[in-house]
């Protein structure tokens, strides 16, 4: 592998020194111009021609027609993606089963990017306002050549509503089931060199699940100054409030089916308060014919407070002073997970992330290249606070040390990224049909921890390398085949690089000398604008994808193992292959039939997982188990998903649309002991635009989701012995039902 890694720097670098001498040079040649069209910052320099890599783009009318209520109800339509979610609209996406294995906030492997601003949240998921997107281009493959850390396989990159088609005024307001309802209203002009528009939504739910109502308010906008005719400064802002309560989960297969809504259970955290603020300045420069420059500035801040620790004991002040009992004077009835709305633990956290980018590209009949800079300046201040005061362990009353009182400060930390990175990528024409590519980005990141408890400071820094080489041989003028190596890293987080420190009391040891966990991707396929004479487009793709140096923990993942002789520690132990299958097929929606489909084969395998600790058993009589799951299949994974999308238009501005969306059963653990079999959902939806003297369009639609009201869980995960009945099987999995028939109807109208 290693000398894998030094072939691709050498050939990249070779390739990069010659390109400007290529670079405008065949002034005699017939060839087409050969253009660069990777960026981090903006998407006019969209194409597929040419692409080494499997990318899937979806416009921001398509998104608008359907009436999606999440973002993966939109990236269904595009294979390989796969995404959690529990409830209300929050979604962490997974690309190609990556990091599918994981789900408690880890990052997703994904680098997801909204108008060159790069929305990394703490929970590893993401909120978007789905009335606000132009465009949607999902990169498959490791990106971290283009993104830097995270982008293992791959990067969703959103870029929002701009431009003089904004003119106007649009009200629209959407009502559906457990009282959902959503309003918006958006006012845009184009006068001489200015271009512009902001945009307000409003929208909440009660939601299916008991305590489970959220809402969501966006205010966002756009200014775009025509500096002169090659040159533009554009302005971009959004502000977001979001607020959730419960996610909705039980514990056990049993109270899934009884208890589906979870009137009964208690979720591990609540009362998410979330305030999203980004804004960005992108300046844009044509310069003839020494390219183009485009430059950007970003902030992104994610500011949430919620409620956590959902165990432990109640303790309140007896009648005797200095003492302590536990509420009622029962060990039984004084547990937390027995009140749903104990907790103790009030998180406060902000995350800002800062940076600018600029990059240079150019482009010539035999070559064409980019080069970009990317600095970063990341910080993620926490802060816990004990909600009231209690104790983790039944101890007698007269042993008051472990009693944590309301008010303490039990946390307050803040977690530093700092990234300067160089990236380019190189377009060299080897001969009319044939296209090399070939990218790489040097990203020099250092790690920081400030404990203003215990007074640490920690760091640690990185030098990480991330490559991609790929051809493009074009078979016909409509018939390309591809190919590409590439790979995305991921740094250690603080916390795995000294996890003991910043736990005294805890039993993992901190270990600086983690490596950069790294994924090494490897695709080829075939990319078609009409296959065997089809009125279709067709892109297929083969992939393998190995995860090397994964950090585990050698007690297991989720392990809560204190007991000695174990020595609990973060490791480069682990590994995962991903391989597969990709078909996707779309037909002209203009015609009056048409049809899409999405179909995704996955095979995802741990290759290296010898240290897995099962924990059975209840408080204080813990039995620990370690398992080989080498060969296991990742959790999560489904091995066959088909998306279907069929359209009739038997009138004018009628439009008609079934969707299938069918997938294999999926295990809920790394041991593939809990198993839940496959589900095929049916939604259907209806839209009519007309135009009239009064008004440039009104739009009606009515939609249905899961219209057969099937069954299924959204999530099912399990990792341990949750009831502590001695024995792992699916009682101990923690579900999301899906909420079964859902409707909803809009109007919308501008003018």
């Amino acid at each position: 592998m290693k000398y894998r890694g030094y072939v691709l720097k050498a050939s990249v670098a070779a390739v990069l020194a010659v390109l400007g001498g290529y670079a405008g040079a065949a002034e005699n040649t017939t060839l087409e111009e050969v253009v660069v069209t990777s960026t981090t910052i903006d998407d006019r320099f969209e194409a597929k021609r040419g692409e080494p890599s499997s990318v899937g783009v979806i416009s921001g009318q398509k998104v608008d027609e359907r009436h999606g209520k999440n973002i993966i109800d939109v990236l269904n339509s595009i294979p390989g993606v796969t995404a959690e979610l529990q409830s209300g609209d929050s979604v962490k996406i997974m690309l190609r089963g990556v990091e599918a294995q994981r789900y408690m906030g880890e990052k997703p492997g994904v680098a997801v990017v909204i108008d060159g601003v790069p929305v990394t949240e703490r929970t590893g998921r993401i909120n978007i306002d789905l009335d606000n997107v132009d465009s949607i281009k999902v990169i498959k493959g490791g990106a971290s050549y283009l993104y830097g850390e995270d982008a293992l396989s791959g990067a969703v990159v959103i870029t929002t509503k701009r431009g003089a088609k904004m003119a106007g005024v649009t009200v629209s307001g959407e009502a559906g089931s457990f009282e959902y309802n959503k309003k918006l209203i958006r006012a845009g002009f184009a006068s001489g060199s200015w271009v512009g528009h902001v945009q307000a939504t409003e929208a909440r739910a009660k939601d299916f699940y008991y305590q489970g109502g959220y809402s969501r308010n966006y205010f966002n906008g756009k200014l775009q100054y025509l500096i002169s005719e090659s040159s533009d400064l554009t302005f971009g802002f959004e502000q977001g409030k979001r607020n959730k309560d419960s996610h909705g989960s039980v514990t056990g297969v049993t109270a899934a089916y009884t208890d589906p809504r979870s009137y009964q259970g208690k979720d591990y955290a609540r009362h998410y308060d979330v305030g999203l603020d980004k804004m960005f300045l992108t300046w844009a420069n044509d310069l003839g014919t020494m390219g183009n420059l485009l430059m950007n500035t970003y902030q992104y801040a994610d500011h949430t407070r919620f409620w956590s620790g959902s165990v432990g004991y109640l303790r309140v002040p007896s009648r005797r002073p200095g003492r302590w009992s536990f509420q009622g004077g029962n060990v039984n009835t004084a547990s937390l997970s027995n009140y749903v709305d104990a907790y103790t633990a009030d998180n406060d956290q902000n995350q800002k992330q800062r940076g600018f980018k600029t990059e240079w590209r150019r482009e010539g009949e035999v070559a064409a290249f980019m080069a970009g800079v990317d600095v970063r300046r990341d910080t993620d201040r926490q802060k816990i606070v004990a909600m009231q005061t209690y104790s983790m362990s039944p101890a007698p009353l007269a042993r008051t040390a472990s009693v944590v009182q309301a008010g303490t400060m039990t946390s307050d930390f803040q977690g530093r990224v700092n990234t300067n990175a160089l990236y380019g990528e190189g377009k060299l024409k080897l001969a009319e049909p044939l296209t090399l590519t070939m990218n790489a980005r040097r990203d020099n990141v250092r790690v920081g921890y400030d404990d203003y408890l215990n007074n640490l400071n920690l760091g640690k820094g990185f030098q990480v390398w991330s490559e991609r080489a790929g051809l493009n041989y074009a078979l016909t003028d409509k018939l390309d085949l591809f190919g590409n190596l590439s790979n995305g890293f991921r740094i250690p987080t603080i916390q795995q690089l000294y996890a003991g420190t910043i736990t005294p009391t805890g039993v993992v040891k901190s270990n600086p000398n983690l490596r950069p966990e790294r994924a090494w991707n490897q695709e080829v396929g075939l990319r078609s604008k009409e296959p065997f004479g089809l009125p279709v487009s067709m892109e297929m793709a083969a992939f393998q994808v190995d995860r090397k140096n994964f950090i585990l923990n050698v007690g297991g993942q989720y392990s809560a193992i204190n007991a000695t002789p174990l020595n609990d520690q973060y490791q480069n132990i682990g590994g995962v292959r991903n391989r597969g299958l990709e078909l996707s097929l779309k037909s002209d929606a203009k015609q009056m039939l048409s049809a899409d489909v999405a179909y995704t084969y996955l095979d995802a395998k741990f290759t290296q997982y010898d240290s897995f600790y099962l924990q059975t058993g209840r408080r204080g009589a813990y039995t620990y188990t370690k398992y080989n799951n080498t060969g296991h299949v990742v959790p999560r994974t489904p091995r066959h998903n088909l998306f279907l999308t069929g359209r009739m238009k038997p009138l004018d501005g009628l439009t008609l649309t079934a969707e299938l969306n069918a997938q294999s059963g999926i295990y809920a653990d790394e041991l593939n002991w809990i198993r839940w079999g496959g589900r095929t959902v049916t939604n259907l939806m209806a839209s009519y635009d007309i135009k009239t003297s009064s008004y440039e369009k009104v739009s009606f639609f009515a939609r249905v989701d899961n219209l057969f009201n099937r069954f299924y869980f959204n999530t099912m995960r399990a990792s341990s012995d949750a009831n502590g009945d001695g024995v792992f099987n699916a009682q101990d999995a923690s579900l999301t039902v899906n909420p079964g028939r859902v409707m909803s109807a809009g109007l919308a109208i501008t003018f």
